[in-house]
């Protein structure tokens, strides 16, 4: 077993979400358009949790380094959009999603989440550039090209500020605003946008991505990540055996479960629980929700058919403390295993 998440070798969305299918493209998950939030949650978040403590000090945006690969935080609006191309390369281009017209003549995914959120950067300095920007020389590290590739990304929103905007992504799909209630000395944080190049989906990027996330958030004190996984495909009675699975095994307790919002619900029970195999489900969930799994996270009620992206959404809640052991003692409970 891999001492990380393992490395997502196919088209599904994070995560998006958090985040980040089943056979092929992409790493992560994909994103959809701005879709109106529940009036409940959108209650909620206007009027809970808004005298947490800020953090006092800034993070440093470089988080971490393997040989010519680095992990940083985005800086820079150009950072930001050679993100965005890459997720437009990794979801339309590789993957099954239908880009709106904007998108499509931009050639980069980008929706109006991305002038709020963090976005953490994958970068490599010896590959040429799809970013536009001098590298930095770094010490003690092979040679560089003058401008570093973007090869992989995830997008990172804080509760503080989904709550001063216009809440989570993921309310699109799932009613949280219980969840939030219910753990309201908590804080949460939503993972998404979740890609990786072709040829950099292997051990050393996504392990670079998980030390960038660890990083975030020991130094904002989250307690709580929570975002969408997808399987690939829009029939879930094709995912029966894996829906059934997450289901009967992996299912959240009830004050962290959400439930699929009423218009959108598809049951996951579609086998009753000694039909499964759990060999054969394990096998057929995608590497990224089985990275999720080792980690300890668990999973909403109900399943959500996205049809432009031709997937199977789940919601992925992973409290920090349920965090395995051997994952935080393999990046270090400071983080400090990649450290820059």
């Amino acid at each position: 077993m891999a001492p990380f998440p393992a490395v997502e070798t196919t088209s599904s969305r994070l995560p998006s979400r958090f985040g980040f299918m089943l056979t092929s493209p992409p790493i992560g998950d994909f994103v959809r358009p701005f879709r109106k939030k529940g009036s409940a949650a959108i209650a909620f978040l206007r009027g809970a949790n808004m005298n947490r403590a800020p953090v006092r000090r800034p993070l440093d945006p470089v988080l971490g380094r393997i040989g010519a690969l680095e992990v940083r935080l985005a800086t820079t609006p150009r950072e930001i959009r050679a993100a965005q191309r890459l997720r437009y390369k990794v979801f339309y281009e590789e993957g099954r999603a239908l880009p709106h017209t904007a998108s499509a003549l931009a050639r980069r995914d980008f929706d109006e989440y991305d002038a709020i959120c963090d976005h953490l950067l994958v970068l490599d300095h010896s590959a040429p550039s799809n970013l536009g920007e001098p590298a930095r020389k770094l010490r003690g590290v092979p040679a560089r090209t003058k401008h570093p590739a973007v090869v992989g990304t995830y997008r990172l929103l804080r509760q503080e500020v989904a709550e001063r905007h216009f809440g989570f992504y993921t309310q699109a799909e799932y009613d949280i605003a219980p969840i939030l209630a219910a753990h309201p000395t908590k804080r949460f944080l939503e993972l998404g946008r979740s890609c990786v190049l072709k040829p950099y989906r292997n051990k050393r990027t996504v392990e670079l991505l998980w030390h960038g996330i660890w990083s975030y958030v020991l130094h904002h004190k989250v307690d709580v990540m929570l975002g969408c996984a997808s399987l690939e495909g829009t029939d879930p009675q094709a995912l029966a055996l894996p829906l059934s699975f997450l289901h009967h095994h992996a299912a959240a307790d009830s004050d962290w479960r959400a439930r699929a919002v009423a218009d959108r619900y598809v049951p996951m029970d579609r086998l009753p629980e000694s039909a499964v195999d759990s060999k054969a489900a394990l096998h057929a969930l995608p590497p990224l929700i089985k990275g999720y799994l080792r980690l300890g996270a668990r999973f909403g009620d109900g399943a959500v058919v996205d049809r432009q992206f031709g997937t199977t959404d789940v919601l992925v809640v992973l409290p920090v403390s349920a965090i395995s052991p051997r994952y935080v003692a393999h990046f270090g409970a400071d983080a400090g295993r990649h450290a820059a």
